[in-house]
């Protein structure tokens, strides 16, 4: 393993194009780095209104009005080619329904041109795998949705939704967390690949039918799984890697029912796991805690490696430019801030396989004493 550097969770907001966009809510630094809100408090409310009418944030990017393609480049494209090398990587678009997640990482599936992040990484993958010479590749991919705490495999070839025999459970392994019992196919072309993805998808919309529920209360996670060994026969050199491709549940706080002055604590979540996804990343930026609690719910747990490990973590906040939502937006800046705040320490994940190193010697004497045969011979 390779000496780890230090990095920081990169975060970056894409504002939902809207024909009204509150220019006078929203305004944009001309660096596309900063984002400012200006909220009008309402002077008719008789008490002063002591509360802050105005915050600042800065981040790694500001996407607004930005092509699905330049979207790619600006949050994916590096963080796939590192783990073409054996970095892990994992790109999670966090905001509330509606606000553009789904579109950004899935895309408009009818429109080429309008392919989200999953489509496009899967294409990056297999056109590097095609121009790799000098290792043998292996692409896998499975896809997983949380729900209520519950584990749904969305490519999971029976027909009752996942439902094998031995139910499903996020384990911790030495090299990382796992999903027992959550299938993983391997592909060998980019089409294989996009159909079991569009396959999920399809399934994706059939529990949300059947469980009657609203899609953006479930996280959705694709991960392509690549290894590589090197064709070297002496030097059995195995790199592993997975990206983590997240589109997380819609962050709403509940709607906000009775008089004014009684409005729902903002800690009631629709989404129990994203408050405590909450909770894991205020633990992290603090440098007192040492524990994090990460086993809290499934989906913390699912990510322990991406924000508290070795892994390229990107997190994309979704938010919407209306004024409407300007509290909605808010609270997904500020989960954005937090979130920068956080280092991992990226490293290649390499293992030299001893007894494969054994076999493959093996195997080199073999076709050397072929050869010399064949030398003899002639």
């Amino acid at each position: 393993r390779m000496d780890a550097a230090e990095k920081k969770v990169q975060t970056f907001v894409r504002v939902k194009p809207t024909a009204n966009f509150a220019q006078d809510v929203i305004k944009l630094g001309p660096d596309k780095k900063s984002i400012d809100i200006y909220i009008q408090r309402d002077a008719k409310k008789g008490v002063v209104n002591n509360r802050q009418t105005d915050w600042s944030f800065k981040l790694d990017g500001v996407l607004h009005n930005t092509s699905q393609e330049l979207a790619y480049e600006t949050l994916a494209k590096k963080l796939v080619s590192e783990a073409l090398i054996g970095y892990n990587g994992t790109i999670m678009c966090y905001g509330q329904t509606g606000a553009g997640k789904t579109y950004t990482m899935t895309g408009a599936t009818a429109e080429y041109q309008h392919r989200g992040i999953i489509p496009r990484a899967i294409q990056q993958v297999f056109k590097a795998t095609a121009r790799s010479v000098d290792s043998f590749v292996t692409v896998r991919i499975s896809y997983l949705e949380i729900y209520n705490e519950t584990l749904f495999d969305l490519l999971a070839t029976t027909t009752s939704h996942g439902t094998s025999d031995v139910p499903m459970a996020v384990v911790d392994r030495p090299q990382g967390v796992c999903v027992k019992g959550l299938s993983v196919h391997p592909v060998s072309h980019e089409e294989d690949a996009l159909s079991l993805f569009f396959e999920g998808e399809t399934n994706r919309v059939i529990t949300e039918h059947t469980l009657n529920k609203n899609s953006s209360r479930s996280h959705c996670i694709f991960t392509i799984y690549i290894e590589s060994r090197s064709r070297v026969f002496s030097d059995v050199k195995c790199v592993n890697s997975k990206i983590n491709l997240i589109d997380l549940a819609g962050s709403e706080r509940l709607s906000k029912t009775g008089s004014e002055g009684q409005v729902l604590k903002e800690a009631t979540y629709i989404n129990k796991s994203l408050s405590f996804l909450e909770q894991i990343i205020i633990a992290l930026a603090d440098p007192k805690r040492d524990h994090v609690p990460f086993r809290q719910s499934k989906l913390t747990h699912l990510l322990k490696d991406s924000l508290g490990g070795n892994c390229n973590t990107v997190l994309v906040a979704n938010i919407c430019g209306e004024a409407a939502h300007v509290e909605e937006t808010l609270s997904s800046l500020r989960f954005a801030t937090r979130m920068k705040c956080i280092t991992t320490e990226p490293v290649i994940n390499e293992t030299h396989d001893r007894e494969g190193t054994v076999k493959a010697l093996e195997k080199e004497i073999i076709l050397l004493k072929q050869e010399l045969a064949m030398h003899n011979s002639l």
